[in-house]
């Protein structure tokens, strides 16, 4: 004789804490005062953001901040219309790539600042090499999402 079992469906959580570290710390410190920084490798010269404690290239420590420009060119986009487990913020919203002038790493966050409800009129002002700005929030709290999304300009 078999058993027969009778499964549900649930969703597990798992509350855990992060420490940032000394390198992350920093960078997140920086968002708090409304302000992006990267590493810059002393030895390919490479502008890291979100800053590094190393050259992921070179695998040598990092040598200088530098606070990078709130400006640059978007990459890539994805729009999303739907919601699902851990999103950043609620749909609509665009993920970016975004190059900031001055750095040699694509820096992930939200393109906003204009209506995202329809998809056709945004995909007539969202456009690859277009110039965004960082926008920011009023209350910031040291997190990635103090930038509230990068603006077109």
């Amino acid at each position: 004789m078999t058993k027969e079992y009778k499964t549900i469906k649930t969703e597990l959580r798992l509350p855990y804490e992060l420490a940032y570290g000394a390198t992350w710390t920093r960078f997140f410190e920086g968002m708090k005062e409304k302000k992006i920084y990267g590493t810059k490798c002393p030895k390919c010269g490479r502008v890291l953001v979100p800053a590094r404690s190393f050259c992921p290239r070179c695998f040598v420590d990092m040598g200088e901040w530098i606070e990078v420009s709130q400006e640059g060119k978007l990459v890539a986009w994805c729009y999303t219309n739907y919601r699902y487990f851990g999103m950043p913020t609620e749909p609509p919203f665009i993920g970016a790539q975004i190059n900031l002038d001055g750095t040699d790493v694509n820096f992930l966050h939200l393109i906003g600042g204009f209506d995202l409800s329809n998809f056709d009129e945004v995909r007539k002002i969202v456009k690859n090499g277009m110039k965004v700005r960082a926008e920011w929030k009023d209350d910031r709290n040291a997190h990635i999402m103090d930038i509230r999304y990068f603006k077109p300009l």
